[in-house]
């Protein structure tokens, strides 16, 4: 999302400080027939690729496409706020607001159906759940608009920007400095917690109300992932070719097949065949590895706060698509749940995106307030994914709970 967020557009200061590589393919589906549904450069072109529902595909599309700077500053953007074009969001509110199964049904292919399911399966939902379409149609429009690129030499350079621009501003980031209540920090006239809701609340609980601390004991984790590094001999040894030239692939087979794994998961369950988001970086980017070889990363939705090794299945999954990558890989990493709460303490379970993204916690996120990033109590805020417009590398959730803190600021 960093190629259509408004914050990066506002910040290009930040932005113009590393630079972003477009893969040829934004995203590419494999069936197991060696076809495979792909979103590659124009709604036009990729409409040409699917053959019956070309048609349908253009119509859906093209007019988000074709706004989709207002799109993406009304999607991720707080909803109490004005859509910047009303008639173009109540298209993509008529389109998103029904489930990914209602979306899918409009569409008559496989390779359709199958590019749809993949899509609307980063919501962590069930994809009979209302607004799972949005999540497909919303993601659809930044591979279009920005084509889902890499970051050259590893998305810690976008943190390495961050922190130089705040570094420009005289500001010290402090690191491993664990703060376990308020007392830790220093007397300030604000302070903003980009943790998860439920970790705002360990800290600062002596300080926030009964009824808000009620409201975050209500707000329902999302699931969680379990993830896998790969050092490669070579590439992917994908059967179908358009998968060899994408960057990300979604790995799952038809829509029913995702659909069951997502609803294993809703259920508790550990999917045998589960949804991979599998992301090949060196596609495009030769600095991830020494030349000839590859890295590759991919995770699975589990049962938030599981603890079932998904290696081998997430290995199959690809495998089934790639025969003989397997025999391709030189070390892996595995990172269980727990693992991933170790790593950054805000992955309750291993939910990646600070709460689930239901209908509900869409519109109230995490609690039922007008402005989400105020607690109520004054001087604390929250600016973290469990704030609208929820998980995604946009920036907006922090630059919308500083534009609040601003406006409380000069109030007082």
């Amino acid at each position: 999302m960093v190629t259509i967020s408004p914050f990066f557009k506002a910040f290009s200061d930040v932005s113009d400080t590393f630079t972003l590589l477009r893969p040829e393919i934004a995203l590419a589906h494999p069936l197991d027939d060696g076809r495979a549904a792909v979103v590659e450069g124009s709604v036009d072109h990729t409409a040409s690729l699917l053959g019956a529902d070309g048609a349908t595909y253009r119509r859906l599309f093209s007019p988000l496409v074709e706004h989709a700077d207002s799109v993406a500053g009304s999607v991720l953007a707080p909803l109490r706020s004005p859509p910047r074009s009303p008639l173009i969001m109540a298209r993509f509110g008529l389109n998103g607001l029904p489930t990914a199964t209602h979306l899918s049904n409009r569409f008559s292919t496989p390779e359709a159906k199958a590019l749809i399911a993949g899509l609307c399966a980063h919501s962590m939902l069930p994809l009979d759940a209302p607004v799972t379409a949005a999540f497909g149609l919303f993601l659809n429009v930044t591979a279009h608009a920005g084509g889902w690129p890499v970051v050259e030499g590893g998305s810690d350079r976008v943190i390495g920007a961050l922190v130089a621009a705040l570094d420009d501003e005289g500001v010290t980031v402090y690191m491993d400095r664990p703060i376990r209540q308020l007392g830790d920090l220093p007397k300030a006239r604000a302070t903003l917690f980009d943790t998860s809701a439920w970790g705002l609340v360990d800290v600062a609980g002596e300080r926030l109300s009964a009824r808000y601390k009620s409201g975050v004991a209500r707000f329902k984790r999302g699931p969680g992932v379990f993830k896998v590094d790969w050092a490669l001999s070579g590439p992917v040894p994908w059967s179908a070719e358009p998968c060899r030239r994408a960057g990300t692939v979604h790995v799952g087979g038809t829509f029913a097949e995702v659909a069951a794994s997502e609803k294993d998961v809703s259920m508790g369950r550990h999917s045998d065949a589960p949804f991979c988001l599998v992301v090949q970086a060196s596609v495009v980017d030769d600095t991830r590895a020494p030349k000839g070889q590859q890295t590759l990363w991919a995770y699975c939705h589990v049962p938030n706060g599981s603890n079932v090794d998904m290696t081998e299945r997430i290995e199959n999954q690809i495998e089934r698509f790639a025969p003989g990558f397997r025999d391709l890989i030189l070390a892996r990493s595995s990172t269980s749940t727990a693992d991933g709460e170790r790593h950054n303490p805000n992955y309750a379970g291993g939910d990646i995106t600070g709460g689930a993204g239901t209908l509900r916690q869409t519109l109230f996120r995490p609690t039922v307030r007008w402005n989400t990033y105020r607690t109520g109590t004054p001087g604390i805020y929250l600016c973290s994914s469990s704030t609208p417009p929820g998980g995604g590398v946009h920036g907006m959730c922090g630059y919308g709970a500083a534009r609040t803190v601003l406006a409380d600021l000069k109030d007082r």
